[in-house]
């Protein structure tokens, strides 16, 4: 099944804008809540790259969490629904480690429904 996927995908390199950025700084922002009132949303949003994981919300927590975001890495359930839910500057990075995340993969990828 993992060969078939991968004869699906198209082959794409990553993205000019993240290529040719240095990470001489970067952050992982996780989605435990640790951050709220915390009020480090500009110091976050001054690294080079901003990793955050999983669905966290930043509109309405920009003061704490920050709004940049460079890459967005989480499980396919977490991924956004719609379109205009992928900001246009960042990456999404869907980990797929379950049987069910293959299948959901097959099923973007063939525009199928799960």
């Amino acid at each position: 099944k993992l060969q078939h996927l991968l004869a699906l995908l198209p082959e794409h390199d990553l993205p000019e804008e993240l290529k040719s950025k240095g990470c001489k700084r970067c952050v992982v922002v996780g989605s435990g809540g640790i951050l709220h009132g915390a009020e480090l949303g500009h110091l976050l949003n001054q690294f080079d790259v901003v990793i955050r994981l999983n669905d966290a919300p930043v509109q309405g927590y920009s003061d704490d969490v920050g709004n940049k975001t460079t890459i967005r890495m989480t499980y396919p359930e977490g991924a956004p629904l719609s379109e205009q839910e992928y900001p246009p500057a960042s990456l999404f990075v869907a980990v797929l480690f379950k049987r069910v995340d293959f299948n959901w993969l097959q099923a973007m990828l063939q525009n199928e429904t799960l």
